[in-house]
């Protein structure tokens, strides 16, 4: 069984994380075996998916998040498939299936934009309600913000949904999540106006660097180039960025 990480290493790894993939390796190659559990959500945290999935080994949720970010989708569903039905494995399941979808969808050259799929958007809204059952309201405000992400299409449908995740954030007092808050800027963006571009801004100053709401946000902004490295740096699939793009592009149109 393994321990949480000392305070120290804890610092260690943290600062080792933020130079790179090669400098957080010598910082882990020196925890004892027994002492390294969170080192694969903390690797998550800081943008490095890669290492987070090979230092995951014994913590599926994680491993299936940082699969996720590379678009490894059905490398992660693999490794869902003996987790409960429960919301937090729902949701991991079902952002998996979307991203397998728009895959499929691109092979088959019938779309490069947010394709609304039933099955995927069943797959998130049945990961909402088992969070709404089970009271977890981080698991609520990610199943809002994926149906968001899949609804963006349909502008006010995505807005409606959102709305459920900022109430969650609102009645327990937390600021809104940085993630939803770039997907409702996209769907504000799609409507015109001002209020995009305020909540793209309010996004990027909440996200994490090499996270997917910093490059949502970015795009938002119609700050391309800066968006392009975060995802690099951050080693986030295609499959992330094409929707927003999209949006992106249609709210540039006269």
């Amino acid at each position: 069984m393994s321990l949480p990480l000392p305070v120290t290493d804890h610092r260690r790894l943290e600062e080792a994380l933020e130079l790179g993939d090669e400098a957080a390796l010598e910082v882990y190659a020196d925890l004892p075996p027994d002492r390294r559990a969170g080192a694969a959500g903390l690797a998550l945290q800081h943008g490095r998916p890669r290492l987070a999935a090979d230092w995951a080994e014994h913590e599926p949720l994680t491993r299936a998040a940082a699969l996720l970010r590379l678009g490894r989708a059905a490398q992660a569903l693999e490794g869902l498939h003996t987790e409960p039905d429960t919301a937090r494995p729902a949701l991991l399941q079902a952002r998996a299936q979307w991203q397998l979808k728009q895959g499929q969808l691109e092979q088959r050259h019938l779309t490069t934009t947010n394709s609304l799929d039933a099955a995927s958007l069943d797959a998130a809204q049945h990961a909402r309600t088992l969070a709404r059952r089970e009271g977890d309201a981080a698991a609520l405000v990610a199943a809002a913000t994926l149906i968001g992400e899949q609804l963006l299409s349909q502008p006010y449908a995505a807005l409606r949904a959102l709305a459920e995740g900022l109430k969650v954030t609102e009645m327990a007092a937390q600021p809104s999540d940085a993630h939803l808050l770039a997907v409702l800027a996209h769907a504000q963006l799609r409507l015109g106006g001002p209020k995009g571009q305020r909540t793209a801004a309010k996004a990027l100053e909440r996200s994490l660097p090499r996270s997917p709401a910093r490059v949502m946000a970015l795009l938002a902004l119609h700050r391309l180039e800066e968006a392009g490295a975060e995802a690099s740096a951050g080693q986030l699939a295609e499959v992330w960025l094409r929707p927003f793009r999209t949006a992106t592009s249609t709210a540039a149109e006269p």
